[in-house]
């Protein structure tokens, strides 16, 4: 599978949620500027890689996928719920790229700061990519392992 991107979100979306995912992204900002103001620039950037948008993310996945399948009549909540678990470990991957970004920044910037940018955001996407393909691979390694072992026999989470 290829990391891809798919613009048919985009329509999915209505407007009112990209300006909470706006407001909360604003607000985690301006309170990482705060921290950093009052203990620090290295405390502050520490708050600046919270992915400040799975805040507001988890809950909007959540309401679309109940909506949908309370469209087709059935109850959405739990697979709401289910697909708003799924985004965690991608916010969490992001965060280390976002950590990583910092790091690469910090240590860049005094050269230039554009060149620290262009290096910083390389890192950010090689290190955000590489996590993802990594737990996708050893989640696969881990679902094979667990399918063939003595114990998952009658287990009904694995298929005959």
């Amino acid at each position: 599978m290829l990391v891809k991107l798919s613009s048919s979100a985009l329509k999915q979306t209505r407007w009112y949620e990209y300006a909470v995912r706006f407001a909360l992204g604003g607000c985690a900002t301006v309170l990482a500027g705060v921290i950093g103001s009052h203990f620090g620039v290295a405390v502050g950037g520490l708050f600046l890689a919270l992915p400040a948008i799975f805040c507001a993310s988890a809950p909007l996945i959540e309401s679309h996928e109940r909506h949908a399948k309370e469209k087709a009549g059935l109850s959405g909540r739990r697979r709401g719920q289910k697909a708003a678990a799924l985004d965690a470990p991608g916010a969490a991957l992001g965060s280390i790229g976002l950590a990583a970004f910092a790091a690469v920044f910090h240590a860049t910037v005094g050269a230039s700061v554009a060149l620290g940018f262009i290096a910083a955001l390389t890192v950010w996407a090689t290190v955000s990519v590489t996590a993802w393909w990594l737990r996708r691979k050893l989640r696969i390694v881990s679902l094979g392992r667990r399918a063939h072992s003595p114990s998952a026999k009658g287990s009904r989470f694995v298929k005959p």
